[in-house]
């Protein structure tokens, strides 16, 4: 097949090299996320994004060594996983011509909303979006940050 008329499958296959995709996804990502919430964030609310501190809430555990890991591992391994077998093919049966970007930008929206809405205020009882203070949009724009790099990687890797 040729390069224009090639069609890639809704999914991709689960082998080696896709492994190795969303590992590196998810780590770029994390990086890009953990720059922009210790490093620039708190030139903006004050203060660095702890997302680790949610975990705590959620789990009603005081361990914030255990709340970092679980927050990385998810962002590292699950939330590409997310993206490639559940964000990306829900956008290519929707809407097809959904640019890669488009498509990683909302995958951060929902993130963000899953980590705000559900994980916060469902689960640890937070108020919704945390109230939409300053820290909320300073979260919003690290998980698009997040979302977009994820894409990205996708991308770059797999040409899709």
């Amino acid at each position: 097949m040729s390069g224009s008329s090639h069609k890639h499958p809704i999914c991709p296959p689960l082998v080696w090299h896709t492994l190795g995709t969303i590992l590196l996804a998810g780590i770029v990502a994390d990086v890009s996320w953990e720059i922009w919430a210790r490093f620039i964030t708190p030139f903006w609310v004050g203060g660095p994004l702890q997302p680790a501190a949610l975990v705590q809430s959620v789990f009603g555990f005081r361990d914030l060594f255990l709340a970092e890991v679980i927050h990385a591992v998810v962002g590292v391994v699950f939330y590409p996983i997310g993206y490639l077998y559940i964000a990306r093919p829900l956008a290519r049966v929707i809407i097809p011509p959904l640019p890669w970007w488009f498509v990683g930008l909302c995958f951060g929206v929902g993130l963000w909303v899953f980590a705000l809405y559900i994980m916060a205020h469902i689960f640890a009882g937070l108020p919704p979006f945390l109230g939409f203070i300053q820290l909320t949009w300073a979260s919003l724009v690290g998980h698009m940050i997040f979302g977009f790099m994820t894409a990205w990687v996708v991308r770059v890797r797999e040409g899709w």
